[in-house]
Order: C-alpha cells, then sequence, then structure tokens
C-alpha cells in the first residue's frame, strides 16, 4: 500500500478547538469546580493558572513538539526520533487502551439520563434519583449505552480528520460553551445562588498556598490538559507548519479554565439554592442535579440540555484517545483509517465489557484508572520533558517554539528553562505523592 498524504486541521482555530476538546471533559463539570470550593476558591484558580504555566504549558508544548516535528503517530513520533525513546509512545497507546476501558461506561451515563429526560421517564418515575440512579448501575443499560457511546466516537473518528474530528469539534465546542452559558445564566436566578457563588469564589489565600493546596493545584492542572497518553502528540501530528505551538497551548490551557470556571457556576449556585450540601462525583452530576432540576419550572427541559453538556464534554474526550489508537494502527500496520478505526472500536467495546463484567470479579475500573492517572500519564509526560531537553538536539525545542526563526518571542526561553529544570521535576513528586 501506498503511504497517504498526512491529514491536516484546516487552520489554527481548528487545532486550537480540537485540542481544546481533548482536555475538556467529565472532570472539569464537577471535580474541578469542587476542588476549586475546597481549596480557596478563586484564590485556587490563581494557583491553578501558576501551576498551568509551570506543569501544564510546558509539558502540551514537549508534546506538540514531538507530534508536529514528526507527523506521525504516537509510537511512529517517539520512534522516528529516537529509537530508544519509542517506548513513550507505546506508553501513550496502553494508557488510551486502558482509559477506553472505563471512561465510555461513565460517558455513556449521560446518553441514559439524555434519553430518560427527553422522554420524561426520568421525573415520571415514583423511585427516588438515587434508587434510579442505583437500579440503571445494576442493570446491563451501562453497557449498552457504553457500546453506543463507542459507536458514536467511531462514527466521527472514522470520517477522518478533516471531516470527522474537526468538523465535529468546531460544532461541539461551541455548542458546549453555549449551553454552559445558558445553564449559568438560568440558575443565577434562583433564590439562594448568592450562597453558591460564596462557596466557589470567595477568595481564601490562607487555604490557597498551604503546601498541599499548591500540589492539588499542580496535579489539576497536569491532568486537565490531557498530557501523557499520547493524545497532544497525536493531535499535533495534524497541525501545520505555520501553526504557533505556544499561542495554541495558551488558547487551549485558557479554554479548559473556562470550561471548568463556567461549570463551577452552573452546580454551586444551583446546589446551593436546593438547600444541599455539594458533593464530589456520580452522586452530584446524577442525583443531585436531577433533584434540583426537578423543582425548576420546565424540569425536563433544563435536564435535557445539562446531559447533552455532559455527552459533548465526554464525546470531546473520547475522540481523542479513539484517535490515537486508530492513527497508531492505521499507520503502524499499514490498514486505512477506516479499519484502524474498527479495529479500535472492537478493542473498546471488549474492553468496556470486561469492565462492565468484573471478569474474575477484579475490579479492572479501579485498576485502569490507578494505572493510568498515578503512573503512565504523569511518566509519560516526565520524560517527553526530559527527552526533548536532556537528550534531543539543543535547538530542537527552539526550533519548534519559534517555528525556526519565524516568531520572536522571549516566552520560548522561558518555557525551555522550565522543560529543562522545573516541569519534570513537579511531574516527578506528583508522580511519587500519588503512587505512593
Amino acid at each position: 500500500m501506498s503511504e497517504q498524504p498526512r491529514a491536516s486541521f484546516g487552520g489554527k482555530l481548528s487545532a486550537i478547538l480540537v485540542a481544546a476538546g481533548s482536555a475538556i471533559g467529565l472532570g472539569a463539570l464537577w471535580r474541578f469546580p469542587y476542588i476549586a470550593g475546597k481549596h480557596g476558591g478563586a484564590a485556587f484558580l490563581l494557583v491553578f493558572l501558576l501551576s498551568i504555566l509551570v506543569v501544564g504549558i510546558p509539558a502540551m508544548l514537549a508534546e506538540f513538539a514531538v507530534g508536529r516535528t514528526t507527523r506521525k503517530n504516537a509510537v511512529g513520533a517517539f520512534r522516528s526520533l529516537s529509537k530508544r525513546w519509542s517506548w513513550l509512545g507505546y506508553s501513550g497507546i496502553l494508557g488510551a487502551l486502558l482509559i477506553s476501558g472505563y471512561y465510555y461506561l461513565i460517558a455513556g451515563w449521560s446518553l441514559e439520563y439524555f434519553v430518560n429526560s427527553m422522554s420524561g421517564a426520568l421525573y415520571s418515575s415514583s423511585a427516588s434519583f438515587k434508587d434510579q440512579f442505583d437500579t440503571f448501575q445494576g442493570s446491563w443499560r451501562p453497557l449498552v449505552y457504553g457500546v453506543v457511546f463507542i459507536l458514536m466516537t467511531h462514527f466521527i473518528v472514522s470520517r477522518g480528520v478533516e471531516k470527522g474530528i474537526e468538523k465535529a469539534s468546531k460544532i461541539m465546542m461551541p455548542m458546549l460553551f453555549v449551553i454552559l452559558i445558558v445553564m449559568a445564566v438560568r440558575v443565577a436566578f434562583m433564590p439562594g445562588a448568592a450562597e453558591g457563588y460564596r462557596f466557589f469564589l470567595s477568595c481564601d489565600f490562607a487555604e490557597a498556598f498551604k503546601a498541599e493546596t499548591i500540589m492539588v493545584a499542580i496535579g489539576q492542572a497536569f491532568f486537565s490538559l490531557s498530557v501523557g497518553m499520547g493524545c497532544m502528540v497525536t493531535y499535533a501530528s495534524y497541525f501545520k507548519d505555520d501553526n504557533n505551538l505556544m499561542t495554541t497551548s495558551m488558547n487551549v490551557s485558557l479554554l479548559t479554565l473556562l470550561v471548568s470556571v463556567l461549570a463551577g457556576l452552573v452546580i454551586f449556585p444551583a446546589v446551593f439554592s436546593a438547600g444541599l450540601e455539594p458533593t464530589e462525583g456520580p452522586s452530584l452530576v446524577f442525583v443531585t442535579l436531577p433533584e434540583i432540576f426537578n423543582g425548576m419550572p420546565f424540569a425536563s427541559l433544563w435536564s435535557l440540555i445539562f446531559f447533552l453538556l455532559v455527552i459533548l464534554a465526554s464525546l470531546t474526550s473520547t475522540i481523542s484517545f479513539h484517535e490515537v489508537l486508530t492513527a497508531y494502527f492505521a499507520e503502524e500496520f499499514k490498514v486505512t483509517r477506516k479499519t484502524g478505526a474498527t479495529i479500535t472500536t472492537i478493542i473498546s467495546i471488549v474492553l468496556s465489557a470486561i469492565t462492565f463484567g468484573k471478569l474474575f470479579g477484579v475490579d479492572y475500573f479501579g485498576i485502569f484508572d490507578y494505572v493510568t492517572a498515578n503512573a503512565l500519564m504523569p511518566l509519560g509526560a516526565m520524560f517527553t520533558c526530559v527527552m526533548v531537553m536532556w537528550f534531543m538536539k539543543k535547538d530542537f525545542m527552539k526550533n519548534e517554539l519559534t517555528n525556526y526563526g519565524m516568531l520572536k518571542s522571549r516566552t520560548a526561553t522561558f518555557i525551555m528553562f522550565m522543560l529543562r529544570y522545573i516541569t519534570p521535576l513537579l511531574i516527578f513528586y506528583i508522580f511519587l505523592k500519588n503512587f505512593l
């Protein structure tokens, strides 16, 4: 088979939207707002921004540089730069595989609640929302909806980089922001909303600058930007030569932060208006929020809009790690893109079924999540930083950051200093703290 010309994103905005879609996921809708409220509110946002600057953006730029300069999938990219570092590509592939084993199942929950909101079944049932959630979890429906979510992702990725991923991102990302803004405006008029704003945006610098809070902020910045699992390497391989990597990484980071903040402005005013305590995880999204919507006019409509938001946030993320695997299979095994996407989809379905069924009684969900979050992602990002600054040619990162001298920026010097000395050490500390 002759090698096909490599696809590329149509423009700089497309590159930003696609990369931001990879970073924005389910965690942004409940984990970040809760952590911010718990660790100093608005002051935590400042610490989080600083963490993005010293950890998130440098690590993302290292992966951008590897992807754009090689224009290959995660494995091919690292191998073409140095065969002894090709294991970093396989680490990213393994991370994407393990995430496939549980993320689709969680994403499928939002489909169930979207359908039930549309039909009215969510609010016509005599059972409590907690009982409905428990009944749903005890049935086969989570796996069914998880498979549907896999097939939705497959449809987009199999259409290609321009017609599939890029086109979908141009539609979904603006929709995501519009829905968030509409929801934020709606809950602002709920009685007692001010208490939610106070919880989320109170400025407690004493809490924010505690050692534990700083480490939490650094960890959140690292994981929020979807580095360490091949996504940014793969997406950057579709960037054009004139793409400004530093501007792209900055915009991706700001969009991710904006979604997280908007989510907090939606969730906490609503929670406090209903006189409920904010909690973290599925109980907040699938139990507490339906309870809140139930007390609003047009409950099914607002529930429908919210769970559409969750679907969009989930889909932008599942597309990214599906693409990591699709590009790997297509390029490394010399098959068509559709065949590569089909192989990825089949593997994803099998892994989801194994996780759901708990084969031999093993908690694959916990294992997959622990290994990816605490080992593969931090180590992958850390060694990528080490590779590009200590084992590549001295001017490798400078050339990529300045587009071989076409861009003049003093920021490049700062980024390279962080990549060489600060960022990998902080990521290693996070690894030790989480792993041990």
